[in-house]
């Protein structure tokens, strides 16, 4: 069953998902040849409490850190290591979401590391693009497959694909609620937007085929073929005036990222 939220509801989510920005933002300057990903971890983490919030991700079904950081060909859920080490001209990309007095916000980005390929930079270029296409179909009366579509047709045209097995999904007073909002799909179908719906958005777009499967850790994925892989989410809200990006501040200009 899909849940509006009240505006006061909303505030609320908008105040978990400024948590969130804050934190991606810290890390994201953080990043560099070198660091180890667990410091990732631990920045997000106590980031977090000084605000008295809480990281989302860590023990929901097991998972056993509160950042996901995937680097490369790895798509989703890659676990933070205080031996993994980032290295010149990797993509990284960072999975956050926090809890905040009842209720939740997630976002996620994929970064360069140092100097980066031109295949690389077109990857998050046209996957972060895909993001702020889909989020521009935020509004009452279009359907869930105008999202969808939206982000399928940009990342095709540029010869990337869409993963299929993971998806964007509703969000409110838990982490994961109806619906689920697939990167791929038909416009005009779905269900139809209505003011206070809330979804993460969250394109994960392949260099090569959109196939994945899950490590030996049973998180981490990563492309079958070994291709690249970025990943860009933020939490949108359905209102009368257009999309409301959650997870970002309201004054931000320009990219959504």
């Amino acid at each position: 069953m899909v849940v509006c939220k009240s505006a006061a509801e909303i505030e609320k989510m908008h105040r978990a998902g400024l948590i969130v920005w804050g934190a991606l933002e810290k890390m994201r300057g953080m990043v560099r040849p070198g660091l180890a990903t667990k410091e990732l971890d631990e920045c997000a983490e106590a980031y977090t409490a000084e605000r008295h919030a809480h990281p989302a991700f860590k023990g929901y079904r097991g998972y056993p850190s509160s950042v996901c950081t995937s680097i490369n060909n790895e798509v989703v859920h890659g676990i933070p290591s205080p031996t993994r080490r980032l290295r010149e001209g990797d993509i990284l990309s960072m999975d956050f979401g926090v809890e905040l007095e009842g209720y939740f916000a997630d976002a996620a980005l994929t970064v360069p590391v140092g100097k980066i390929s031109p295949e690389r930079e077109k990857l998050l270029r046209v996957t972060r693009e895909s993001l702020e296409r889909a989020i521009e179909k935020v509004r009452p009366g279009n359907r869930l497959g105008d999202v969808s579509s939206a982000v399928q047709q940009w990342v095709e045209q540029h010869g990337f694909s869409v993963v299929r097995e993971f998806v964007g999904h509703g969000i409110g007073t838990r982490m994961h609620e109806d619906p689920q909002v697939p990167n791929y799909g038909a416009p005009g179908q779905g269900p139809r937007l209505q003011e206070g719906m809330v979804l993460a958005i969250e394109p994960m777009v392949n260099v090569g085929g959109p196939g994945v499967r899950v490590l030996e850790d049973e998180w981490t994925a990563v492309t079958e073929d070994g291709s690249d892989s970025a990943h860009f989410e933020h939490t949108v809200a359905v209102t009368s005036n257009g999309p409301w990006i959650l997870t970002r501040p309201r004054d931000a200009a320009g990219p959504c990222w």
